[in-house]
């Protein structure tokens, strides 16, 4: 069994962050170390730091996880509900159009926010992408920058 009070990677011992309260925490648009301060400042837009607690958030990288794992979770809901109401009963194509656009939408819209905030939850428990106080060795790479005087 593995021990909870410290997670070493390399010579550097730090204290587990526990995985399952901080995606809870931020799936609720909370901070995810305090669980107190908001996450967001917008409907997608993560606070720089928490209000509450201090916890920087400003590196995080959560990119189109967050739209994929949306995607994939209401596509698999909506086709199934397709699906099974389609084998019950036999509707027109309009009806199916105002049942599971609007659906489609508005479930799309209500989850972006929360499995985002899921998303940077995972980061700063795993101290992924800046979480863990120094920069990425692997975010860094100097061979692909432009070279000096080069115009972008």
């Amino acid at each position: 069994m593995q021990d909870d009070s410290e997670f070493t990677s390399g010579t550097s011992a730090r204290p587990a962050r526990p995985l399952i309260p901080a995606m809870w925490r931020g799936f609720r648009s909370r901070c995810p170390a305090c669980g107190e301060g908001k996450l967001f400042r917008a409907f997608v837009k993560v606070n720089d730091s928490c209000p509450a607690c201090g916890e920087a958030f400003h590196h995080h990288r959560a990119d189109d996880l967050p739209a994929y794992l949306v995607v994939f979770i209401v596509g698999h809901l909506v086709v199934g509900a397709f699906m099974g109401v389609e084998t019950l009963g036999d509707l027109a194509l309009w009806q199916h159009l105002a049942i599971w656009v609007p659906l489609t939408v508005i479930a799309c819209i209500a989850l972006l926010q929360p499995i985002k905030g899921a998303v940077v939850g995972l980061q700063w428990a795993l101290y992924m992408h800046g979480f863990s106080g120094h920069e990425d060795e692997l975010d860094h790479h100097p061979e692909l920058e432009p070279a000096e005087g080069a115009v972008r």
